[in-house]
């Protein structure tokens, strides 16, 4: 049963496929073992063919197709995923599509996203905080009742440190978190203005746009 649910996904993605856009996705090194590049809406009408199945949905993420994956996070169960099982999924995460992916069709509906928020953004591992850094910018932006259970405070400092990282998709992701922060957090937005307030007048340029974005947020605020 399950091979033939496989078979039927590899069908349907072989129908949609689109060619010219999983060339330019491999040229601009999405290195997935296999890319149709069906588009997300595509996608999305795929995944109504198919019943919620934790099983399957497991399968599939586990292989390096980049339509699976994203088609994983779209049928599974929101009651069956496990904090264990998101744990899992986070560390295995290597590209910024399914990151968003996961955290848009699955980790911000949890019942627990505020867990995974807490200890993901001070988690060791670059990869996880950065999906933590995603996840609470999820929950922010659909206003979930989650967030009052949130304490702000250590993931403002983890990411006043992320902000300078090298990693431009880490310091991107700490940069949105201030972002969003200034921007809804009257409480937060004074200690974070005061703590980037020396890259003002910086000669590192990335230091002066970081102050120069959270400057815009706040002067811009509703």
């Amino acid at each position: 049963m399950m091979e033939e649910l496989i078979r039927n996904i590899r069908t349907d993605l072989r129908l949609a496929m689109n060619g010219v856009v999983s060339s330019s996705m491999r040229e601009k090194g999405m290195d997935y073992k296999m890319n149709f590049g069906v588009d997300v809406p595509r996608l999305k009408n795929i995944a109504l063919k198919y019943k919620e199945n934790a099983a399957l949905a497991q399968t599939i993420w586990k292989l390096d197709v980049r339509e699976m994956k994203m088609l994983a996070t779209m049928i599974y169960p929101i009651n069956e995923f496990s904090e264990s099982k998101a744990d899992e999924w986070a560390a295995e995460l290597q590209h910024q599509e399914i990151r968003e992916h996961l955290c848009r069709n699955l980790l911000q509906k949890l019942s627990y996203s505020d867990v995974l928020v807490q200890k993901w953004t001070s988690n060791n591992n670059p990869s996880i905080r950065l999906t933590g850094f995603w996840l609470y910018v999820r929950l922010m932006l659909i206003n979930a009742d989650l967030l009052q259970n949130i304490n702000i405070s250590p993931i403002i400092e983890q990411a006043l440190k992320d902000v300078k990282s090298e990693d431009s998709l880490l310091s991107r992701a700490a940069l949105n978190v201030l972002k969003h922060l200034v921007r809804r957090d009257e409480k937060s937005t004074t200690g974070i203005m005061e703590k980037v307030a020396e890259f003002a007048n910086s000669d590192n340029p990335k230091y002066k746009e970081i102050f120069d974005d959270l400057t815009f947020e706040l002067e811009h605020k509703s």
